[in-house]
């Protein structure tokens, strides 16, 4: 659990530092880069919640 909060703090520390670089530059590749990121962060947020959802079904006892 503490590993996958870190890589969440990692991946918030990633998507604020493209934002940044985003409104510093102008340039659109930074803005196309964070949305991505945040995509992944989110599809990778869902895909632990399921399982956990499927380990609570599957193997509670």
């Amino acid at each position: 659990m503490v590993i996958l909060r870190i890589l969440v703090l990692l991946a918030a520390f990633a998507i604020g530092s493209s934002l940044l670089a985003w409104l510093l530059t102008g340039n659109p590749r930074y803005r196309l880069w964070a949305w991505n990121l945040t995509r992944g962060t989110l599809l990778a947020v869902v895909a632990v919640l399921v399982l956990f959802a499927l380990e609570r079904i599957f193997f509670s006892g």
